[in-house]
């Protein structure tokens, strides 16, 4: 799909994409996303002044988001060999910033260094390497350094979705706010809404020694798609 045709689909959004030029483009492919239900007092000691806990349906939530990240580039330059392609792992609370319902990011992980040093860098996200092996329906990692691990098997099938207004509000988020050093970064993102799959699991081993208080192997909603195309918008620095 061209980026013309992603910019015009916006009914699925809780909010404007910025007027002004999106920077960046990659795709999101055969992401897992795996909700759960925290009480909101084991997450408010990790988010930064500014930043507040969302409240959906009565609750506040943690994510666990396994995917393939693909083809990151420039917009109107080809992709940035060695570092374009990994497969990811992040850990995401919703949030609200600015006004904006938006994702913090707790953990981040990829399966190649070179991309964790580049992105690390450029995006100021809190990027680690983990080694991650995915074949059809599986995905493992493992990180020996903070003794962090994750593994799913799953099956897909075709019957029909039906997302409800809690559905929506985890997996459609379009603003990403971060802290570093004395600053919030804010960066925007664009794409369709997400196209689901039903999803079962059959085996499902999640061990982060550091955030095990929040998530834990039997997830309140989990979701499947098979990807969507995006565009970012670079960052905005706002003080603390």
């Amino acid at each position: 799909m061209k980026s013309t045709e992603i910019l015009k689909q916006t009914l699925h959004r809780p909010f404007n994409y910025p007027k002004r030029p999106w920077k960046f483009y990659q795709e999101w492919n055969e992401a897992v996303f795996l909700h759960g239900e925290v009480n909101p007092e084991l997450i408010t000691p990790y988010l930064p002044k500014g930043i507040e806990l969302e409240i959906i349906n009565g609750k506040t939530w943690v994510s666990l988001v396994a995917f393939n990240m693909n083809n990151i580039g420039l917009k109107n330059f080809p992709k940035a060999p060695y570092i374009s392609d990994f497969f990811e792992i992040n850990i995401r609370v919703c949030v609200v910033c600015n006004n904006k319902p938006s994702v913090y990011f707790l953990s981040m992980e990829s399966s190649k260094r070179s991309s964790c040093k580049v992105l690390k860098r450029l995006s100021k996200f809190p990027y680690r390497y983990s080694k991650m092996k995915i074949n059809e329906a599986n995905y493992n990692s493992n990180n020996t350094e903070f003794n962090d691990s994750f593994h799913i098997k799953y099956n897909l099938d075709n019957l029909p979705v039906k997302k409800d207004k809690t559905d929506l509000r985890l997996t459609e988020r379009y603003a990403v706010f971060q802290d570093y050093k004395k600053h919030i970064i804010e960066y925007d993102v664009h794409h369709i809404e997400w196209p689901m799959q039903n999803i079962s699991i059959e085996n499902l081993e999640i061990n982060y020694t550091r955030f095990n208080h929040l998530i834990n192997n039997k997830p309140d909603k989990i979701h499947y798609s098979k990807g969507v195309q995006v565009l970012t918008w670079d960052k905005i620095k706002r003080k603390l």
